[in-house]
């Protein structure tokens, strides 16, 4: 067999046990150059696909290969990126540009708004400190990592619009600005914008103020990346949603790329226009979970590197260990070990020294305690139905999942009995509860969809951040 032949039967293999999005960023404008006795050695596009398949796909290839009779031992790559676009290349010799980025105001060349009399009080700059490079990866952001990287692969080709979702702290804006700075490194001529949901409605209030609608519509109509955060602050602004709505439409059109970031995901957003909420769901969804303990302890390791500090393993150990949240809270912990050292001239603290420091911060992840009414107005919140329909004995589907959804985590989470459970929801037979238990603790043992669902209510409902 040819080379080509063979590694298309390999592409052929592995495409059916990995993810759309991780195929197509990964594997991607790749070949096979040679083929020896116990080595391959494949082209890849850019650092990104090589480290990744050599270290984290290189198994499933080998298994391939073998497969097709072809027992090599080891697998190499070299970057090439002569057969792609200039402009999609990520050098990972250039270095990070260290002036502020242009977004939204008079210092983007070439692109002023046309009206002396429009202003902005925009300020937002992307963070050069937010590069894909530095960003940890593990199961918990797998995916989201992979679509973003893609998106700065392919701008406006890949996934469009893109939108990540997931809890406070967790990487969405580190994720999101890393494509904006990734493309500017390389092609600093694109119009690229990050700004939150507040900031964008913000500043549409102050354009309708100024009679300069217009002018603010035709500016975000030029731009090559928009990067909107927190999008679900756009929920039950009628007039924010109808401008964003033109805008998106207006993008989207012309292959511009739009990413987006939320702490829910589009079905979940409360009083959304459903033309938004479909454009939402019309490209990649890809969410963000909290960090299990091994990429914790990755994060910890490297942000501790970067704030030049020196601690021990069991140290690293103890902060993943207790506080399990989010980033921010690990960078935080960190923060305060530091201020430790610097004014008690600690050079090595103890791990005494340290659970003394982070206490509160420990205590405070603890579970709050929560009722009834805490599930109930969470899920109600979900699933954009009302607490009453909730309670009552209405048969329509959507408001039934719900309802067994609140049933599960009424006896998971506060260990009601089953007659009680009933008694909450219109005085249902304790059967009732029971079914609606054994289902959704079914259901998480085959349905991705169910257990994330799940995890982001619990999330919510003892309100961690």
């Amino acid at each position: 067999m040819k080379f080509d032949e063979i590694w298309n039967a390999v592409l052929g293999s592995i495409e059916l046990s990995i993810s759309k999005a991780q195929f197509g960023t990964w594997f991607k404008g790749t070949r096979i150059l040679s083929l020896e006795k116990d080595s391959v050695y494949i082209r890849v596009p850019n650092g990104f696909a090589k480290e990744w398949l050599e270290n984290k796909f290189n198994i499933i290839i080998l298994r391939s290969l073998h497969d097709l009779g072809y027992p090599v031992k080891e697998i190499h790559c070299k970057v090439d990126d002569s057969f792609i676009p200039k402009e999609k290349v990520f050098s990972e010799k250039q270095s990070i540009p260290t002036k502020s980025i242009p977004t939204f105001s008079s210092e983007i060349k070439n692109f002023q708004p046309t009206s002396k009399n429009y202003q902005t009080n925009s300020s937002s700059n992307l963070n050069p400190r937010y590069t894909f490079e530095n960003f940890i990866i593990g199961n918990h952001n797998e995916l989201a990592y992979s679509a973003c990287v893609a998106v700065y692969q392919d701008l406006g080709n890949a996934y469009n619009p893109l939108f990540i979702y997931g809890g406070v702290g967790l990487g969405k804006t580190h994720l999101l600005q890393s494509i904006g700075n990734a493309i500017l490194k390389n092609t600093p001529e694109k119009k690229v914008l990050y700004i939150t949901s507040e900031k964008f409605t913000q500043e549409l209030i102050n354009s309708i103020k100024n009679h300069t609608v217009d002018t603010f519509k035709s500016f975000y109509q030029n731009i090559d990346l928009l990067i909107i955060d927190d999008i679900q602050f756009l929920s039950g602004r009628e007039k924010t949603q109808q401008e964003f709505f033109h805008i998106f439409n207006t993008l989207y059109q012309q292959n511009k790329q739009i990413v987006l970031s939320s702490d829910r995901p589009p079905k979940a957003i409360a009083t959304l226009e459903d033309r938004l909420r479909s454009r939402f769901e019309g490209g990649m969804i890809a969410d963000i979970n909290r960090p299990d303990l091994e990429t914790r302890i990755a994060i910890l390791q490297e942000k501790a590197q970067q704030k030049n500090i020196s601690l021990s393993d069991e140290i690293f150990s103890y902060i993943a260990e207790n506080i399990t949240n989010n980033v921010r809270e690990l960078e935080g912990a960190l923060t305060r070990i530091t201020a430790l050292q610097q004014f008690h001239h600690i050079t090595h603290p103890t791990i005494k020294d340290v659970e003394d420091i982070l206490k509160e911060i420990v205590s405070s992840g603890k579970k709050k305690a929560i009722s009834q009414e805490d599930i109930i107005h969470s899920i109600s919140s979900f699933y954009g139905i009302s607490s009453e329909d909730l309670k009552q004995k209405g048969r329509k589907k959507e408001i039934a999942e719900a309802r067994q959804m609140a049933m599960y985590l009424m006896r998971k989470e506060l260990h009601l009995p089953y007659t009680g459970i009933g008694r909450c929801f219109g005085g249902r037979d304790h059967t009732t509860a029971l079914h609606a238990f054994e289902k959704i603790e079914k259901l998480l043992d085959t349905d991705e969809k169910t257990r994330k669902d799940v995890s982001f209510l619990k999330e919510k409902i003892y309100c961690i951040e």
